[in-house]
């Protein structure tokens, strides 16, 4: 896994929907089960969303506990 990805889900923020303006690691996991549903945007921000996706699926937020302290 990229580490810089990580980085970018805890300063990146939601920039449009239901959690506009939302730092993209704050994002609730149903609204990532509903969007892997409907099927996740194309680029950079699908790419972010899914590996967000997967990290809440599999309990792996602690990852991203350290990034967003700093």
């Amino acid at each position: 896994m990229n580490p810089e990805l990580l980085k970018e889900l805890v300063v990146m923020k939601m920039p449009y929907g239901k959690y506009k303006g939302w730092v993209l690691c704050d994002i609730p996991e149903h609204y990532l089960v509903w969007y892997q549903s409907k099927g996740f945007p194309a680029g950079k921000l699908g790419m972010l969303l899914a590996t967000l996706y997967e990290i809440k699926l599999n309990g792996l937020e602690y990852l991203l506990q350290p990034l967003k302290q700093r």
